[in-house]
């Protein structure tokens, strides 16, 4: 993997700069990496915003979590993330480790300050933090846990708050919520570990009651990491048992003859309502790989193994219903500043949700992003937009 290493000096002379409180301009940590399976998948995410963001309006500061949960500033510099060669780009430990801490000014006003503990103990600031753009996907980072953090010491961040982030990482929690909202949801069965462990030939039996094929997914993981499409009964078991490698709770959810629409979702300011974005299409075909549906590979590693099509050509009032329906997910799960909705528009007209993504992949090549392209905000700005809605927004209840 092509990836160079951070000048330290250029490093240490800009964090002493920030926290000299030189910069008027609002100090963002863009948080990458962390403890999921789709680590490399946020350090692509972060490559390429960090690649675009305005540095004339934001002063940024990089903050990489390993694979094993510590926090640290990039031994490598992340703008040099890639999947491009094969290898999957990572956030490399170190011996130094950073971590947030909130304070009081003495007059009710929290302030968040970013710390460094060397190897020896030694703890020194590194300025402070006015909001946190979290590029965290997957458990341990898009499912509430570092939003909570974050509530915790005070300090703004992009995207959905800590109940929201989490019924929009478990499907099944998600698709009551959709059912609740009444959305439509495909036919699916969920196996808890609990289940599992109880009785797994009376959980396969409730699964068998579905029609094939049918897709087996962890619960709680996403960039289609861990999942099998089962054309057979037999194939059943081994498929649970490669979800519940990324994760101890399985939905099953029935095929759906159909195809795949995305919508991308920007929240409003001051009040006022959602934004949808121009809808997208992903059709998946046969290219240097073989694909039987948009699979971790398709998404990232082989170029010809699907083709993304934005704006999705729909009837006008089909894309209107999916636009509104997106927003009543965005809703109905509570989400805030940035989600992507993922639905399946059926040969007779029916449109059926599959799932909200309230971290969505934001590489330049994302969906997400070329969906509001093709709506009229360029990528550098949607960033931007992002970051102001985050500032904009109260932390603690609202």
């Amino acid at each position: 993997m092509s990836e160079s290493t951070v000048p330290r000096t250029t490093v240490d002379d800009g964090l002493r700069v920030a926290a000299q409180g030189s910069s008027a301009r609002p100090r963002v940590l863009v948080l990458y990496g962390g403890q999921s399976s789709e680590h490399a998948v946020s350090c692509v995410t972060a490559a390429g915003v960090l690649k675009a963001v305005d540095g004339e309006r934001f002063d940024v500061v990089p903050v990489g979590i390993t694979s094993n949960g510590q926090w640290t500033r990039p031994a490598v510099d992340p703008r040099t993330h890639t999947f491009a060669d094969g290898e999957l780009p990572r956030v490399r430990p170190t011996e130094s480790t950073v971590a947030l801490h909130g304070a009081s000014n003495g007059t009710g006003e929290r302030r968040c300050e970013l710390l460094e503990v060397g190897p020896a103990g030694k703890t020194s600031s590194l300025g402070p933090v006015d909001v946190v753009l979290p590029l965290l996907h997957g458990p341990f980072g898009e499912d509430g846990t570092v939003q909570g953090l974050l509530e915790s010491v005070g300090v703004p961040y992009v995207g959905a708050g800590v109940l929201a982030s989490a019924v929009g990482m478990d499907k099944h929690f998600m698709k009551l919520a959709f059912e609740a909202a009444g959305l439509t949801v495909g036919p699916y069965e969920t196996l808890t570990a609990r289940q599992w462990r109880r009785d797994p030939g009376a959980a396969l039996q409730r699964v068998r009651g579905l029609n094939l094929p049918v897709f087996v997914k962890p619960a709680r993981a996403g960039s289609s990491v861990g999942i099998t499409r089962v054309d057979a009964w037999e194939q059943l078991e081994e498929a649970v048992a490669l979800a519940q490698k990324h994760d101890p709770k399985v939905v099953v959810e029935q095929g759906i003859s159909g195809r795949e629409i995305e919508c991308g979702v920007l929240d409003g300011h001051d009040g006022q309502p959602p934004r949808a974005s121009q809808l997208g299409e992903i059709v998946v075909h046969d290219g240097g790989e073989s694909h039987q549906f948009y699979d971790f590979t398709a998404k990232y590693t082989d170029a010809a193994a699907a083709d993304l099509s934005c704006p999705a050509d729909l009837p006008v009032e089909a894309a209107e219903e999916i636009r509104r329906q997106a927003v009543v997910a965005f809703e109905a799960v509570d989400a805030e500043g940035i989600s992507r909705v993922d639905f399946f528009y059926t040969d007779d007209g029916d449109v059926v949700i599959n799932e909200i993504n309230t971290m969505p992949g934001f590489t330049p090549i994302s969906m997400y992003p070329q969906m509001w392209h093709a709506t009229g905000i360029q990528y550098p700005e949607l960033i931007a937009e992002l970051i102001t809605l985050a500032l904009q927004r109260p932390v603690g209840l609202r």
